[in-house]
Order: C-alpha cells, then structure tokens, then sequence
C-alpha cells in the first residue's frame, strides 16, 4: 500500500503571525496539502482579510488574536484552538519585527523589542504548544529563522541577533524533543518578491541588482517557494529530520558570490 508523505489531511498548524506575506504562503501550501490552518495576529481585521482570503481558495481556516509575546495569552488562546479546532499537531513559529538601525544609534527599548518578538515568542509558544505535543506523542515545529542566523548586515544588530539564536534554540528543542517524537527544525528564507521589497525590486535600483548579483539563481524568490520546505517539515517525510534549518535562499549562502559566465 502506497502512502503519500506530504499528505497533511486531519492536521492543524498554527502559524504566527500567518496573514499575509511569506507566513501566508506557507500556511496555503500546508492547507492546500490537507491541513486545517489556524493564523493569529494583534489585529482582528488582519484575521478577518486573510480568513477571507484562505476561504477564497478553498482552505479550512481559522483566526485568533492574542500577542506571541504574552505567556498568558498565549496558554489561554492555545487551550481555545485547541478545544474549537483541534490539538495543534503544526506549529510554525512565523511572527517577527525587525528595526533597521546602526547599532550605535539604537535604543535598548528597540534591540529588546526585536528579540522579544523574534526569540523569546517562538519560546513562549514552543513551550506551551509542545507540552500537548508531548501527551499526545509527538508534533512539528517550524522555527522561521533568516540568513541573518548565519550572517550580519549592517543596521540589523538586534534581527540578526534574535534569528541566530533562533537557530540555537531550534537546535535545543530538538535535543529535548526528539524522545517524545517532535521534530524542530527550521526555514531560512532568503530574499523573497513580496508587496514589502516592491519598492526596491525595480532595475536599476541599487539593492535589486546586488540580490540578482548575489544569488546564484539570478532571481528574489517567490513566496511560494517556501511551500515544499514548510510541507517537508510538517510532514511524515520528515520525521527523521531533526534541528536541521532549511535555507530556502537560491544558493547564496552557499557561494562567496555568484558565478559568472567566464569559466
């Protein structure tokens, strides 16, 4: 009998943070693969544009407000997701803030603002959505980290600190989850086309032709470009798969530069 790994139908994922962008597109690959979607945000008509939008193309999905970085809140909205639609079996942690400001100028308030969110958020929710996981025997989590967990660029100090201890706590989850079948890994996007980067995806602008410079695919990502590696990861394909980051990136983080024509 033949069994389709990728095959996600009677799951529920959580995703941060999921109503519009690259957390979006992720939670429509995982929907389009079977799973119930269940997206939060601080704003109910955020929840109410993208519910609209997952119904539009025939995704189970569901919306909830509650702030990742409250423990409290957290718990609380875990406990109702999971009584209205079901124990979480997916959960990715893609809710994130970044403050481009050169270190010298930046304000401490501002620094631990991006790590709150980035960091201490995933471990809030991990925490909390893993004891469940763990009664349960076993669960996936997706931990949202960057490029920037493995290099720095100026004026994103606190991003870049915040993802590359991401990748460390990601790798720690999986040291501690791994006995009670919970598989914690992540995704490094690399730079992706989104209504965000619009403005500076033009020819000619400056930073546009360094990413097709840099890359060695010679192009920004599509968002959907994220699908395999979120479906990989939330399903049984996976499930020997553990404290890896996938960096979905186009081949930068593999080169020094990208090659050119002249052999």
């Amino acid at each position: 009998m033949s069994i389709n790994l990728f095959d996600l139908t009677g799951k529920t994922a959580l995703i941060t943070g999921g109503v519009h962008g690259l957390g979006m597109a992720m939670s429509k690959g995982l929907g389009h693969a079977g799973a119930k979607i269940v997206v939060n945000d601080l704003s109910q008509q955020a929840l109410d544009n993208a519910i609209a939008e997952y119904k539009s193309v025939g995704i189970e999905a569901y919306g909830y407000v509650f702030d990742v970085t409250d423990e409290t809140a957290v718990i609380a909205s875990i406990k109702k997701i999971e009584a209205e639609v079901g124990p979480i079996d997916i959960l990715i942690n893609n809710a994130g803030i970044i403050k481009r400001t050169p270190i010298i100028e930046m304000e401490v308030a501002d620094f631990a603002a991006v790590i709150n969110v980035d960091l201490i958020s995933p471990f809030i929710v991990s925490k909390n959505v893993a004891k469940g996981m763990i009664q349960r025997g076993g669960g996936k989590i997706i931990n949202i980290c960057s490029m920037m967990s493995e290099l720095g660029r100026d004026s994103v100090s606190a991003y870049a600190s915040a993802k590359g201890g991401l990748k460390m706590l990601t790798k720690s989850m999986a040291t501690e989850w791994a006995k009670f079948n919970i598989q914690t890994n992540g995704i490094g996007p690399g730079y992706f086309a989104t209504s965000q980067t619009a403005p500076i995806r033009v020819d000619g602008h400056p930073f546009n032709d360094f990413i097709i410079a840099r890359t060695p695919a010679g192009r920004w990502g599509d968002p959907e470009d994220l699908q395999g590696a979120a479906i990989f990861l939330s399903s049984k394909a996976s499930d020997f798969v553990n404290g890896h980051i996938v960096y979905v990136d186009g081949g930068i983080l593999a080169t020094i530069g990208k090659p050119s024509n002249e052999l």
